[in-house]
């Protein structure tokens, strides 16, 4: 493609242009540029529309400034293979998730476990390994955030038409790729929208199509919206209609990916598929196992998904009747125990009953899960629970500032990128210059700051605010405080206001003459969940206390790309859940990488990544039954954490460099995405393919 010279400039960048790769490394560097001919900024733009506005001659510029650049992307899009995974070159890894967050102009993600994904399609696309994506296109997306003059958050739900970087997948006849799923009450249907991450494809279902009711054309249009009869169609949707759009597609997976329960009913599509060969339900069972991979993602009992048996049957009778069970066998499946008819059907039940291979996506994670699901397995200790752990990691090229991975070339060395998953890669982190360092992280904070202040002043005149209080928040943030971000989903177990429940300590922290601290939060709740809104209330009642304003600050909208910013620009990050609820996070990995410090519970990576001086910790680890307790003692050791060990860290800038490099150095190669997909591929997909070319019945 990049050698073809019969291709004008404009066409080469069109053939590439239905693809997120311009959202990191050579292609946001490339569509940087077009931007700022444009006097455009990339911040949660579309990128197919700076490629459309841009002119020929500001293309030509950019293709020669940037030739390298150029290739690099043409070469990724055409999806290069590296033979390292030759084994899955013929049937690929089919990734299943419910949400991709890969970008914010693609708003098909809610929260971690989508950000998570998106990184899993980028790294997999940069490691050159054979892999496809399916998920939803959703149409009104998760929710628009907003807060009212009370603090109460507002959400709307804007309709989203497919965008220039979405194309209609074509199905290898020429016609636009639809399929079809059979309930008892009668057929759904989806047409399927493709878009490119990398050399990744990923499908996307959309339900909202004529052929449908109105009902189930709204499967699609928002992300955990709806009642327990939506979800179940939605995830009937995405794993038997994801699986035949891949087929439709002339794509025959060898592995399937199940990233969290949601998408267990591609396993019992695939046992399905099989029997219709002429396997037996034992042999086809049997041959699944051996080739589905499970990632659970949850400690929370209520993020898994269950189902009442008359719901169950209304949508899987047709199963029932392909694979020979009774009402009773099939609602089994579901169940921990078969014979129990008090008992729902589970998701994750029938996800793990039909993977051979499943992990937590922490180590800490691993050993919870083993213990919540134990009976599953009743004649093995727990610890022969066949449950395992890939701790989880984040997209360097997308979360690092220019600027850090500009430093880190110059002193780990090129091509430091493709080796970022192994330790010696990193050990000329702990030699990083401090005047480098600490420019770097000026600038970087600077930034950041000039953003909060703008859209912390904007959104209060949104709201009528007073002009005192506007005017307060144009001047925000004392650029020399120590600046901490918390932002994430505003779940009750994450705990966001713990640290204000001290205002007394809190007011004299933040208005220390000599060495001030001033705290930057954002996130959304559930729209469902009242007790995070009230959380957020509780934050933003506390950012309009005059002691506190413009030193404690909440942001609305909070996205991908507001959280690129709270993480390259923050001095501390702060994460305080209830242990052991947060089964991994990984906000804190990407403020690693630009040169920021954790201070965390010790819960999730923070468990295993935490050395005594590669960042800070809340407590020791210690688990209460009683929540309240839990809580009182947790704000105790944030408060100590933060008076004995942050703030003379801080105050000593050396050491705090010091540290910076160490938290670099000690966990750069083990918490990015290359290293936890790698994990993936070599302990999992790789196996699962050997068993699947072994296995007679493949």
């Amino acid at each position: 493609m990049n050698s073809n010279p019969s291709l004008t400039v404009r066409e080469r960048f069109a053939r590439i242009q239905p693809n997120l790769l311009w959202t990191w490394g050579p292609g946001a560097r490339l569509l940087g540029t077009l931007a700022a001919d444009l006097s455009e900024t990339t911040d949660g733009v579309d990128p197919g529309t700076i490629l459309a506005r841009a002119s020929d001659a500001s293309l030509a510029r950019a293709a020669l400034a940037h030739a390298d650049d150029l290739r690099a992307v043409e070469q990724a899009v055409e999806g290069h293979r590296s033979p390292e995974w030759s084994l899955l070159n013929r049937t690929p890894v089919a990734y299943f998730s419910m949400e991709f967050g890969i970008h914010e102009s693609l708003a098909i993600y809610s929260g971690g476990l989508g950000v998570l994904a998106g990184d899993h399609l980028k790294s997999a696309s940069d490691l050159g390994l054979p892999l496809v994506a399916v998920g939803f296109f959703y149409r009104e997306g998760y929710f628009t955030q907003t807060l009212d003059k009370d603090g109460w958050q507002q959400a709307a739900y804007p309709k989203v038409e497919p965008s220039a970087q979405l194309a209609r997948a074509i199905a290898p006849g020429g016609e636009p790729l639809a399929v079809e799923v059979e309930t008892r009450g009668g057929v759904i249907h989806a047409d399927v929208w493709e878009i490119g991450v990398g050399g990744v494809r990923l499908f996307l279902l959309d339900a909202d199509v004529e052929r449908n009711d109105p009902d189930d054309r709204a499967l699609t249009h928002r992300l955990y919206g709806g009642d327990e009869r939506t979800r179940i169609r939605q995830e009937l949707l995405l794993g038997v209609g994801g699986l035949r759009a891949l087929r439709a597609m002339g794509i025959e997976p060898g592995v399937l990916h199940l990233n969290e329960g949601h998408c267990a009913f591609a396993a019992l599509e695939e046992v399905a598929a099989r029997m219709d060969r002429g396997a037996t339900y034992d042999d086809a069972v049997d041959a699944v196992r051996g080739r589905c991979v499970f990632t659970t993602h949850t400690p929370v009992p209520a993020g898994h998904d269950r189902f009442v048996p008359e719901l169950l049957l209304e949508h899987l009778a047709p199963y029932g009747q392909r694979l020979g069970l009774t009402p009773e066998a099939l609602l089994g499946l579901g169940r921990i125990d078969p014979r129990s008819e008090d008992e729902t059907f589970c998701m994750t039940v029938l996800a793990l009953k039909l993977a051979d291979r499943v992990n937590g996506v922490s180590f800490l994670h691993g050993r919870v899960s083993r213990a919540m699901w134990e009976r599953l397995w009743p004649k093995r200790s727990r610890n022969e629970v066949p449950i395992g752990h890939i701790t989880n990691g984040v997209h360097v090229p997308t979360f690092m500032a220019p600027q850090m991975s500009e430093l880190l070339d110059r002193h780990l060395g090129a091509g430091w990128q493709t080796t970022q998953h192994e330790r010696s890669t990193w050990a000329p982190a702990f030699e990083l210059p401090t005047e480098a360092l600490t420019t770097i992280r000026r600038t970087l904070k600077d930034e950041l700051i000039a953003k909060v202040r703008t859209r912390a002043s904007e959104e209060a005149r949104a709201r009528g605010e007073s002009d005192e209080v506007v005017a307060a928040l144009g001047q925000a943030i004392d650029p020399n405080a120590l600046l901490i971000g918390f932002a994430r989903r505003f779940a009750t177990y994450k705990r966001a206001a713990l640290i204000l429940r001290d205002r007394e300590q809190l007011v004299k922290l933040v208005n220390d003459p000599d060495h001030p601290v001033c705290l930057v939060f954002a996130g959304k709740a559930h729209p469902k969940d009242e007790g995070g809104k009230k959380l957020l209330k509780l934050v933003f009642e506390a950012s309009r206390d005059p002691q506190l304003l413009g030193k404690v600050i909440l942001l609305s909208g909070y996205d991908l790309g507001l959280g690129r910013a709270l993480t390259r620009g923050v001095d501390l990050w702060l994460n305080n859940p209830r242990r052991p609820k947060e089964a991994s996070g990984t906000s804190g990995q990407k403020v690693v990488f630009n040169g920021g410090l954790n201070l965390s519970v010790l819960d999730g990576w923070w468990a295993e990544a935490y050395d005594g001086s590669n960042g800070f910790a809340i407590g020791e680890g210690d688990v209460h039954q009683d929540a309240g307790l839990q809580d009182r003692l947790d704000r105790e050791a944030l408060w100590m954490a933060l008076e004995e060990e942050v703030l003379p860290c801080w105050r000593d800038q050396e050491a705090w460099t010091t540290r910076v490099r160490r938290s670099m150095a000690t966990l750069g190669w083990r918490f990015n995405a290359q290293r936890m997909v790698r994990d993936y591929a070599v302990g999992a997909y790789l196996p699962a393919a050997g068993d699947m070319l072994r296995d007679p019945r493949a």
